[in-house]
């Protein structure tokens, strides 16, 4: 019994002793697992300062550019800048161009025109539609309107009569000194104060008439004048109708891309009437059968004819179009984009689309605001940028080319003559 107890209490000493020196070992491979964990940590925290100090001490190449091909972003920037276009939609209340009615009159000289009543603009609200390029308006068409104001015709008589010694000078007219001398007189009295003494050969206007007088202006002066101290000259001639007053030479010598629109050409009516004859272009006769129209535009609104007329054969074909057969519109007038055979104004003649088209040039295109112009008004301005044909175009035409078709067919009509 001694013998086993004794195996039993060693027994449990070994174990015990096993234990303990398991624990010795767990312990033991605890610490060294730390430690290599402590020592990856540091490992791996000094790699990362190596290559953050890597990094920042690498060189990067700079190739350098060819200058030449180097991008120029200001430049790029202004010339972007240049063709900035824009549109607006606008209300504005704007004119409505009045019609000019012309009625022939058999007892007034040929070539003599009369102006029987005066027209006047009507007003409309009217919705446009503005197009800018660099804040500069390069087009606008309207999209609707409505009438506030409804305009005025003007009529208009134009002789038909071939002169003759009985023709009565009418308000207007340009009469001629025959008396050695002439007293412009301040009424229509023989005995009344002088204003200006005149010679032979000067030349008066005639302002109205009472009884035995006329009332004249010479230079600033406006008086009155015995009638039989003067006489009256037919136009465009020296005393005979049939004779030009100005030759070709003198018509064609300032004819150029430079020469200014908002004058007369010269031309008398015979003249306008013999650049249309027979010209083959001409298929329906629609300038042959109109050619006086452009003198007389002429003469009620100072505007050079021919460019008038140079402009109705671009734009028409010689009136052939679809918009000057069906409405008479020989230019185009009112011929927007969206619609241009439903927007295009109609004209009862093609004489009233001409004299509305010749205001329009005069009112708007070739004279700055301000400039005294036919009827008493002044110039808009409002697409004036120039009184050449080459300015014109600037407004007038989204064709670059316009100006030159136009001026084309200007030389064509002088060399007519």
């Amino acid at each position: 019994m001694m013998s086993n107890k004794k195996t039993i209490k060693l027994n449990l000493g070994i174990i015990v002793l096993v234990i303990i020196v398991l624990i010795i070992i767990v312990s033991i491979g605890v610490g060294v697992n730390k430690i290599k964990k402590s020592k990856k940590d540091e490992t791996q925290g000094q790699s990362e300062v190596v290559a953050k100090q890597s990094l920042m001490n690498v060189e990067v190449p700079i190739t350098k550019q060819d200058v030449s091909k180097r991008v120029n972003l200001e430049k790029i920037i202004n010339d972007n800048e240049k063709d900035i276009q824009k549109e607006t939609i606008e209300k504005e209340e704007a004119d409505v161009e009045y019609s000019t009615q012309y009625r022939e009159n058999n007892s007034l000289a040929k070539g003599k025109i009369q102006t029987i009543q005066e027209g006047q603009d009507g007003k409309q609200n009217a919705i446009i539609k503005n197009k800018y390029k660099n804040d500069e308006l390069i087009s606008s068409s309207q999209i609707s309107s409505e009438i506030t104001k409804a305009s005025i015709d003007k009529i208009v008589e134009v002789g038909t009569a071939a002169y003759s010694n009985n023709y009565v000078p009418i308000v207007g007219d340009k009469l001629e000194v025959t008396s050695i001398t002439l007293a412009i007189r301040v009424s229509a009295e023989e005995t009344a104060e002088k204003l200006i003494t005149i010679n032979k050969g000067d030349e008066v206007t005639v302002k109205g008439e009472k009884d035995d007088w006329y009332n004249v202006q010479y230079d600033s002066y406006i008086g009155w004048a015995p009638k039989d101290c003067l006489k009256y000259n037919p136009p465009n001639s020296d005393g005979d109708e049939n004779n030009p007053q100005f030759t070709r030479e003198q018509l064609t010598q300032d004819i150029g891309f430079s020469m200014l629109l908002n004058r007369k050409s010269g031309l008398s009516i015979d003249q306008f009437k013999q650049i249309f004859e027979n010209d083959s272009n001409d298929r329906n006769n629609v300038f042959k059968d109109n050619a006086e129209y452009f003198y007389y535009v002429e003469e009620q609104y100072t505007v050079n004819g021919i460019f008038v007329a140079a402009i109705g054969i671009h734009e028409s074909g010689w009136g052939t179009s679809a918009i000057s057969l069906s409405k008479k519109n020989l230019f185009g007038y009112r011929a927007y984009d969206r619609d241009p055979g439903g927007s295009a104004s109609t004209f009862a003649t093609y004489s009233e689309g001409i004299d509305l088209v010749a205001r329009v040039l005069v009112k708007y295109y070739l004279n700055p605001a301000g400039t005294p112009i036919y009827g008493g008004e002044t110039a808009s301005g409002a697409y004036y940028k120039g009184s050449t044909v080459t300015a014109v175009n600037k407004s007038y035409a989204t064709d670059k080319n316009w100006a030159n078709a136009v001026y084309k067919w200007m030389l064509y009509l002088y060399n007519k003559l």
